[in-house]
């Protein structure tokens, strides 16, 4: 991207084409995760010739389809969009394959680069301008926000990334919001399977961060922040590691803005904490945003010369060059040059990557009475650690050096540094409790350490296929899989979260991040922290659930073992995770286990470890279960629910289990 206040971006990558189509290829302005922008003018006949950015895919994605659909679909959406606080799209192409976007081309700055050079200062940004700079950004996203398609229905747009790198500053003293790229409309978002948490970090409404729907109003929240953190001159979100940074979100956390010592004008409070809200009903649109800011404007009488008093302060700090008789053009006049959006450099490959690149190490293991393994390397290693094969006592050894034992390798040193990660019989040894996992056994076992609010580890095995369950005050806290096919990396790739070639990346560089793969992942740009937490959220509890289509196997449990783990707690409640378990099961194993009660009398529970409402049962189980009043049995009120109520066999006999496996039934 070019900007005044930066130096020249390195020269254009190898692998673009000098010409796409009309286009002369120029040097390159930035790279981001899956894309790359380049200045690039386009040629026409008779000396015609413009300047524009020139967005393309990065070859190593160019083969991914829902990328390539992502990437239409951005072209296609911002084409719609014709307003002046709005970065332009002139022209879409595809060249031998190669797909790119033809975008407006700014000189100018980010709103994020000229906060950064007036904190380095130790100035404060200045009220009016920052009330201005918002009020035009509300504009474009109130515009955005109320886009429909050809035929008049809503879009539904969302951009999901508003912050100050993506609020540009044109020369002239102009607005511009850019980058639409993970922007969902109605439309979009039914197809794209693109349910990830996107947007930068700090930069997101509590819904971004939990997961849940959203509609424009995040949009709005997010461009709070941005005006919250303008006045306060620091970040409103901040916390020592990522994760603390997300809490703060999710909580709606303003202690920076309530404890700040800088003056902020009564009604401009008054507003950001109306904007702030953690219910989305309570914010205002983008619309109303845009109108209280203009209203404040106009009471302080900053309306007429606002883009020259944004030309001036930008060129007091030296981010841009305006002779001193130069007036700004008029609000609603396009520049000529425009830049299209602010890309972090994120890296690709060997030198584009940023990090360092070993060439791979081949190892050689030893297990007693197995046959040797390899060469292998490292990500393979790891994958035959994590999954039992080579235990801590294994005989290892990389290249030419001496074969050591695992738990001594300093590359596997922080898998045998928890006793979660290792499946040596040593932590097993000691159970207080086993039994016998078939006929259902699982469901009716986690209530109880559930209702006794349990704090321990359940290990479960069936043959090779072995799971630790940690339990913390009677919630999942963390699942260890020896399965490796529920390995963080093949998750990740199962769910979207990245392409196969992105995790090779990131098993490439792991050594050099303690053999942890989120964070390598994280390092090179393929996730971002917020998508790490929730994947690996994800992961967990998908891992816990499998564990009840288990249908033969046993199981013992250690009181107070613990994982040593960083962990990612389910954000469901353990109740609700029973409901969802009771839904793995299978048929027939229902059966089995009712098949001992169906000739006793059924009753409810007056007093239940956990309220019936806690499981969050669909309505036709909470029917069956209220039918339960003492005076049918089990395999009688089984069939009254289901010939003459017309219910489903399998639902019937889930709620009758879910009840009776959580003491809401008595059939005693």
């Amino acid at each position: 991207m070019k900007r005044l206040s930066d130096s020249k971006a390195p020269a254009a990558h190898a692998s673009i084409p000098a010409r796409l189509g009309d286009y002369v290829v120029g040097e390159r302005l930035g790279s981001g995760g899956m894309a790359e922008v380049y200045e690039a003018e386009r040629v026409g006949a008779h000396g015609f010739r413009k300047r524009v950015a020139l967005k393309r895919i990065l070859p190593r994605a160019a083969g991914d389809r829902a990328f390539k659909s992502m990437f239409v679909e951005e072209a296609k959406l911002v084409a719609g969009l014709d307003h002046p606080n709005i970065v332009q799209v002139f022209d879409f192409g595809e060249v031998q394959g190669e797909l790119f976007i033809a975008m407006e081309l700014v000189e100018g700055a980010t709103l994020g680069r000229l906060m950064r050079v007036i904190a380095a200062r130790g100035e404060r940004f200045p009220l009016d301008i920052a009330l201005h700079l918002t009020a035009q950004t509300a504009h474009a996203l109130a515009y955005a926000h109320r886009a429909r398609t050809g035929s008049g229905a809503p879009l539904g747009v969302v951009h999901r990334d508003v912050s100050p790198g993506n609020v540009l500053l044109t020369s002239h003293g102009h607005v511009k919001l850019a980058d639409f790229g993970i922007a969902c409309t109605g439309f979009s978002e039914s197809h794209t399977g693109d349910n990830h948490m996107r947007g930068k970090m700090g930069y997101m409404s509590p819904e971004q961060v939990t997961g849940a729907a959203l509609d424009d109003r995040s949009d709005v929240f997010t461009l709070g922040v941005v005006l919250a953190e303008l006045l306060l001159g620091e970040r409103l979100f901040e916390g020592k590691a990522d994760i603390d940074v997300l809490i703060k979100i999710r909580d709606v956390d303003l202690g920076v803005l309530k404890r700040t010592r800088r003056r902020i004008p009564a009604d401009v409070r008054r507003l950001l904490v109306k904007v702030l809200s953690e219910a989305p009903s309570r914010r205002p649109t983008a619309r109303e945003f845009a109108a209280s800011l203009d209203e404040m404007l106009r009471i302080r009488g900053y309306v007429q010369h606002a883009p020259d008093a944004v030309c001036r302060l930008m060129a007091r700090h030296e981010l841009i060059t305006v002779p001193e008789d130069e007036a700004a053009t008029e609000a609603g006049a396009r520049p000529t040059a425009m830049v299209p959006v602010e890309i972090t450099p994120a890296p690709i490959r060997s030198v584009e990557l940023g990090v360092q690149m070993e060439l791979p190490s081949q190892y050689w293991a030893h297990p007693p009475g197995r046959l040797a393994i390899g060469p292998v390397a490292f990500p393979e290693l790891v994958r035959l650690t994590t999954t039992g094969i080579i235990s801590s006592a294994t005989l290892v050894r990389r290249g030419a050096d001496s074969a050591l034992p695992a738990c001594e390798v300093p590359e596997l040193s922080r898998i045998f540094s928890t006793p979660a990660l290792q499946w040596d019989e040593k932590e097993i040894s000691r159970p207080k409790l086993t039994g016998d996992l078939g006929a259902a056994n699982l469901l009716p076992l986690v209530h109880r350490l559930s209702a006794n609010r349990e704090s321990g580890m359940l290990y479960i095995e069936d043959g090779d296929r072995r799971k630790k369950i940690y339990f913390k005050a009677g919630h999942p806290d963390f699942v260890a899989s020896s399965d490796r096919n529920e390995l963080l990396g093949e998750f990740l790739v199962q769910r979207g979260y990245c392409l196969a070639m992105e995790l090779e990346m990131g098993l490439a560089v792991m050594p050099q991040h303690n053999g942890r793969l989120g964070d390598a992942l994280v390092s090179i740009g393929v996730l971002r922290p917020v998508e790490l937490y929730r994947a690996v959220t994800e992961q967990v509890r998908s891992r816990y659930l499998d564990s009840f289509r288990w249908r033969a196997g046993s199981w013992r449990y250690i009181r107070a073992a613990e994982s040593h783990e960083e962990t990612y707690p389910i954000e469901q409640d353990a109740q609700v995770l029973m409901r969802d378990a009771a839904q793995q099961l299978d048929a027939s194993e229902l059966e089995a286990a009712l098949t001992p009660t169906w000739e006793r009398v059924l009753r409810r529970v007056g007093n239940p470890p956990a309220p019936a409402d806690a499981y969050q049962m669909p309505e036709s189980w909470r029917w069956v279960i209220e039918q339960a009043r003492g005076e049918d049995t089990v395999g009688s009120l089984f069939g009254r629910c289901t010939m003459q109520s017309g219910l489903d066999a399998d639902e019937a006999m889930r709620a009758l289990f879910l009840g009776m496996s959580c003491q809401l039934l008595d059939a005693s």
